[in-house]
């Protein structure tokens, strides 16, 4: 058996695949949602659950357990994306969490690793901006970087001094709101393109509102940001006095949440020790930082030199190993050096054709009727199927079904989910239903509102309540025991937590079909070598 350390284990779905080779023995796991963790130790009996990765003790792991043969996880990134600087954050702090992995590697010395990602993962939008900490990487020739910047302000509110600002970690933080202050004033601003609901968001916190504006309207030195602050809190004073209409708020408040944007992106900058490069003011005000692509980042720590790993990436499709649905996710696969210098990936035998759907999943428990509350989820008696398929029979693995619950619909969505064909989805409704739903509905995603089609494996499971997908013939939402089952979780998995929690914990899941498949083909690269 070999000694196994699970890292950002989740619910524990890539941990059952291994299990279920019965080739590798999972020895701790590591998960920091009290959520997730909870689950994954109903479901995981015998395995030591810890909490944060930053306090992992590695040598301590190796003392108590022998030496960890296969390190296993998928820790999140969204790397950076320009498209994202209208968010608080321009620098993920899941970065940071992709390189606790690659410590716990580095620390723990197995001898293979399984890293799983989404498949973006492998693009160049996912990458990391240089840090004082990689410099040594850059200098020995083994991590390529490019030019890319951080905006940091648009021209138009540009003003003399404002790099010299940015550039001052005891400026940004003299300007810089608390974080609440900022969210308060940035509802306001988020609906600035619908008066109405901007209206409304005043209204709702207009509590909060007053008494923030009252420390800022008299605090000024006479610099541009906290003239801007002093016009944005006045603005709102005014608007509750009468002073001004709903259609003046968002030009007096924008320079402000502008300048705030600014300040949180510039400390995030010496927060995360990064290394600027220079900061140009052609098209406004930005931060010129090299970067590099999260796999480079990655086979640059773990596949240089003669003791490090062989490294394969791929990115998988669920469907291709007989999961029913559509689910790409990005895989590395490493192993030592001096085990082999050719590391593979399974191959799905499923096609396109032979795909598993969302009946042979989902159907047997047509007529099962869910429950609404979790006190109600005491586990529904389940007689035989007239009719089952082969995966209903492998993931049907209890006679008690758990999980079986589902949201109430309201009058809205059941109007909605009436109107919808399997396979259709918000886009196909009537426009008269989809009024006072998104703010621009036309930009809704394809999987808002889906039915799903029992012929066709789903899409990405997702967190399906949130995503309001509806089950094929009823006209109810999905259980989250379906969406375990799309995910191939059998039914003596059991999911703990709030409705919506357990909800999360499936959409966030590798599928234990896929991670098996995984694990066997490690397992048998392993052995052909010797390391059994």
């Amino acid at each position: 058996m070999l000694n196994v350390v699970d890292l950002f284990a989740g619910a524990g779905g890539l941990s059952l695949g291994f299990q279920q080779t019965r080739k590798y023995r999972i020895k701790v796991a590591f998960e920091n949602n009290p959520a997730m963790q909870a689950t994954y130790k109903k479901n995981h009996p015998g395995v030591e659950v810890r909490g944060d990765v930053y306090e992992a003790d590695y040598d301590e792991i190796n003392r108590d357990y022998g030496p960890i043969d296969v390190v296993i996880g998928g820790p999140p990134c969204q790397g950076f994306s320009n498209a994202n600087r209208q968010k608080n954050h321009a620098v993920s702090h899941n970065n940071a969490l992709v390189k606790e992995y690659v410590r716990a590697i580095k620390e723990l010395n197995p001898k293979a690793f399984v890293m799983e990602n989404v498949s973006m993962l492998r693009s160049d939008i996912h990458r990391f901006y240089l840090s004082a900490a990689d410099i040594p990487l850059i200098e020995s020739g083994v991590l390529e970087t490019k030019a890319s910047k951080i905006q940091l302000l648009d021209k138009p509110f540009l003003f003399d001094g404002v790099i010299e600002i940015v550039q001052s970690e005891e400026k940004i933080t003299q300007y810089l709101w608390p974080e609440a202050d900022y969210n308060e004033l940035n509802v306001i601003y988020k609906y600035s393109k619908n008066y109405v609901k901007m209206a409304n968001a005043l209204i709702g916190h207009k509590e909060k509102l007053i008494k923030i504006a009252e420390l800022h309207v008299d605090n000024s030195d006479g610099s541009p940001i906290q003239e801007a602050d002093k016009k944005a809190f006045s603005a709102v004073a005014d608007y509750y006095a009468h002073l001004i209409n709903i259609t003046q708020v968002k030009e007096l408040i924008e320079p402000a949440i502008m300048y705030q944007r600014m300040l949180s992106h510039a400390k995030e900058i010496f927060d995360n020790h990064l290394i600027v490069d220079d900061y140009p003011v052609e098209n406004g005000l930005s931060a010129e930082i090299r970067s590099f692509a999260v796999y480079d980042y990655i086979n640059a720590e773990l596949g240089t030199g003669a003791d490090g790993y062989a490294i394969v990436p791929d990115v998988l499709c669920a469907a291709d190993f007989g999961a029913p649905q559509k689910r790409m996710r990005f895989i590395v696969m490493g192993i030592k050096k001096t085990i082999t210098d050719t590391v593979k990936l399974p191959k799905g035998k499923y096609t396109e054709d032979t795909y598993r759907t969302v009946y042979d999943a989902i159907a047997d428990l047509e007529d099962v009727e869910p429950v609404y509350d979790l006190e109600d989820d005491v586990g529904i008696k389940l007689s035989e199927p007239a009719e089952i398929s082969e995966l209903g029979k492998k993931l049907r693995d209890s006679p008690i079904l758990m999980n079986h619950i589902i949201t109430r619909t309201t009058d809205v969505a059941m109007e909605r989910f009436k109107a919808l064909q399997q396979g259709e989805n918000f886009h196909a409704l009537n426009p008269k239903l989809k009024i006072n739903t998104y703010t621009d509905a036309s930009r809704t995603q394809n999987t808002i509102y889906l039915r799903l089609d029992y012929k066709q494996p789903s899409g990405t499971v997702v967190n399906v309540r949130k995503s309001m997908w509806i089950h094929p013939t009823k006209n109810r939402a999905i259980s989250v025991r379906e969406a375990a089952r799309l995910q191939t979780f059998p039914d003596s998995f059991v999911f703990t937590g709030s409705k919506d929690k357990q909800y999360q914990q499936v959409g966030n899941a590798v599928p234990p079909i896929m991670a098996k498949s995984i694990a066997k083909k490690l397992a048998s690269q392993l052995k052909k070598y010797g390391e059994d």
